[in-house]
């Protein structure tokens, strides 16, 4: 059960309020609504929300952080800043990343005797 209800100040959350018994007792503050304040679809574009959202399949948050730890440097390898290449320079670009990828992650598989 909620102690207190914060809204801003529309006048339809009171009378919702009065609808439901359970929360005859319970505080209603009114805040004044200002421009942005909570706004998910602003927080929802910070890199750790993106991630948040890409990772809400994992359910143990200590797995979740060790993925991304791991990934977040693997994804910056590949992640060129398309709109500022010519189509030509980013593929070229694109093919050296994957040659190098290709190349690091044979080297880890099949490590040369020393």
């Amino acid at each position: 059960m909620p102690r207190k209800i914060v809204t801003d100040q529309l006048r339809s959350y009171p009378a919702a309020k009065a609808d439901i018994p359970e929360l005859a007792n319970v505080k209603h503050v009114f805040v004044k609504a200002a421009a942005r304040v909570n706004n998910r679809a602003e927080n929802s574009h910070q890199p750790t929300r993106e991630r948040e959202r890409r990772m809400r399949g994992f359910r143990a948050p200590k797995r979740t952080q060790a993925f991304l730890s791991s990934f977040g440097p693997i994804r910056q390898h590949f992640a060129l800043k398309r709109h500022l290449l010519r189509a030509s320079l980013y593929r070229k670009q694109l093919t050296a990343r994957f040659a190098a990828w290709h190349r690091f992650t044979e080297l880890a598989q099949n490590p040369s005797p020393v």
